[in-house]
Parts: C-alpha cells; structure tokens; sequence
C-alpha cells in the first residue's frame, strides 16, 4: 500500500474521457509504475463565487485539522497493538482497505446531500471529526488513568526494598504480636548485613536474642525482622536510623491483603477492557475519519477547480501515487495535458511565473494538485 497520494484535477478541453484516456497513455508509456485511478466527484452545489472563495480560505486550514485526528488515531492504533503483542491490522473504512477507499472513491449521497451547499458539507465534517477527537481525549485519558495506577502498584512491587510493599514477603509466622512483644521490619542495606547481625541486640534494651530472621533479598537490601518489648520500639528504630538501618512501617492484615490483591486483578481486569474496547473503538473511528477526510477532499478539489478553471464545472480529477524519482516525471506529464498558456501563468518564480507563492499548501502547478499522506 502506498503512503502518499497526489490528488489532481485537470482542465477539460474537448471531454473527460478523451483527456483520461490521453493520461493514462502517458503514463503508461513514461512512469508505468505510477498507480492511476479516476477521482469520481459528482456534481456538487456550486453556490456564488464570493461563497467559494470564503470557503477556499477554511479549506487548508480544515484539511490540516482532519489530517491531523486522522494522525493521532492511527498512533493510538499503533501504540495498543504495540502494548497489547498484537500484529498491525489493516486500516479500514466499513471493511474496505483504506487506499482502496481512496482508489475507487464513491460519494456518500445519504450521508451528504449533493444539493446541501459546500459549507454545510464542509461544517458538518468539521463538527464530526472534532467530536471523534473530543471523544478518543475522553477515551485515552481514562485509559491512561487505569494504566497509572496498575504501574504505580508495579513500582511499589517491584522497587528496592526500601520502598516496595513487603506483604507478600511477610508471612503470618514472621511476625510475633503480643501484649508486650512486637516484631519490626528492618531493610539492611547488603552490605551492611554483619554489622546488623552483631549490633541489633544491642541498638537499645529489651531485644529479643536472636529474633533476626532474614525474610528477602534484593540487589540493593536485605529484609531482617527483629522481636523486641513494645515500649522500647522508639527507641530501637532511632537507633538503627542511625546505624543506616531502615525500619519499615508495617502491619500484618490478611484482610488489607486480599484488599490489594483484589484492587490489583480488577485494575488489571479493567486495563484489558479499556484497552480493548479503545482499540476497537480507534478502528471504527479512524474509518469514519478517513470517509469524512476523503468527502473532505472531494469538496475541495471541486471548489478549486471552479475557482482555477470557472464555470461550468469542466475538469478531470484523479488520483496517482507515483515514486519519488518518478515525481518530476509524472509532474511534467500533467502539465502537458493542461492548457500551455495556463501553465506558463503557473510556472515556479525561479521559472518567471506570475502566480509562484501562491495558493497555501499547494505548489504551484497550472492544474490542481494536493498530497494526501495516510501514514
């Protein structure tokens, strides 16, 4: 599939399929690997000059706006199959590939009118895509909000020992709680592990000989739990602080336990959900998007076209995805089939041109032309 489109409209001198069947022998002879294709546009409303010229100056700026939703979609597509191990599916609109879509090209006469005028087509696909965007704002955030909590929690369990949760290190037995005996949770940094050993039945009175039990290891620390009476349990902690011994707050609960085991498997539950209906939902949206973008592009070449070569509507539109050494080629080849004063008004300003710098995005050209990237 190809990434890059040329959009083009030509002016018809004698009849359209006089000038297609000229095209296509052209570039079958001088750049045959150039896909060809008909643009089909039908005869739209064309209203009053001043009307195409006011919407001639929101055309650019609304082509840049679709494009870019249609852009931020796709990454969103690429980044949740990305996350979720899944191949990249084919983009589509209604099951139709994408550039099939764009090849073979069929106005959507239910969805707009061709007797509603330019701006109301125009307006209404502006007011859709701008509600698909609010919508995928909403969509993600949500998602990034569950994605938030499931990876704070990740850090918590998968951290140094100086921060993590220890309630899967600890169990029942480790601890001995009494009406006068508590047992702390000490994080010893690894190298320090003999001096604790020696020293932590002398940090303060009342220490339980030979209560340290080491619990878990990591790279960076080690879990030692400590017995020793409750009334001295201040003191001990300040004492090992000062040592570079860490005691850690925490209470055994089975129940607070399973709490966190259950919070977790139900963000995780809805992660996957999320993750998955936001998927699905970025596919369906991004195929309305692109029918929405390539209506857009109909309207807009037809509106250029009257604007560049007047009334009636008299011109050829087509579509052509040539390769970047045969551009130049391909370039030539339309401009030839245009009128050869036209084209000398059109012609670059290093090549003497009148026209040269203008018209927006698109380059100057004596026929209408714009790219359509959809990747």
């Amino acid at each position: 599939m190809a990434n890059r489109y040329w959009v083009v409209s030509l002016p018809v001198q004698k009849s359209a399929s006089t000038l297609w069947n000229s095209l296509q022998d052209q570039i079958s002879k001088h750049s045959f690997d150039t896909p060809l294709y008909r643009f089909n546009i039908p005869n739209l409303r064309v209203g009053t000059l001043d009307s195409l010229l006011a919407l001639s100056d929101d055309l650019f700026k609304s082509n840049t706006f679709i494009e870019g939703v249609s852009q931020k979609i796709r990454r969103q597509i690429e980044e949740l199959e990305r996350v979720s191990g899944l191949e990249s599916n084919a983009l589509t609109v209604d099951g139709v590939p994408i550039d099939s879509y764009l090849t073979r090209f069929v106005w959507d006469e239910a969805k707009y009118p061709t007797m509603s005028p330019l701006r109301e087509i125009v307006d209404g696909i502006h007011t859709l895509v701008a509600k698909i965007e609010d919508d995928l704002k909403v969509r993600v955030a949500e998602y990034n909000s569950v994605r938030s909590q499931l990876n704070a929690i990740n850090r918590k369990q998968s951290g140094s020992l100086a921060v993590r949760d220890l309630s899967n290190m600890v169990k029942p037995e480790d601890i001995i709680t009494s009406e006068h005996l508590v047992t702390l949770l000490a994080v010893v940094p690894k190298y320090s592990q003999k001096d604790w050993l020696s020293s932590y039945e002398t940090l303060t009175t009342y220490v339980v000989p030979r209560s340290s039990k080491k619990l878990y290891e990591d790279n960076e620390y080690a879990l030692y739990t400590v017995t020793l009476f409750g009334r001295v349990a201040d003191n001990f902690r300040t004492s090992a602080r000062e040592r570079g011994f860490q005691i850690r707050d925490f209470e055994y609960s089975p129940e607070a336990q399973e709490s966190r085991k259950q919070e977790l498997e139900k963000l995780v539950q809805d992660q996957d959900s999320l993750q998955s209906s936001l998927l699905q939902w970025c596919y369906t949206s991004y195929g309305e998007v692109f029918s929405s973008w390539m209506h857009f592009c109909a309207v807009r070449i037809f509106a250029e076209s009257i604007l560049r070569y007047g009334l009636p509507p008299s011109f050829l539109a087509c579509v052509l995805s040539p390769s970047t050494k045969g551009e130049k080629k391909v370039r030539s080849i339309l401009e030839g089939l245009c009128d050869s004063t036209n084209s000398t008004y059109w012609k670059t300003e290093d090549e003497g041109g009148a026209m040269a710098g203008l018209g927006g995005d698109a380059d100057t050209y004596p026929y209408v032309s714009f790219t359509i990237n959809i990747a």
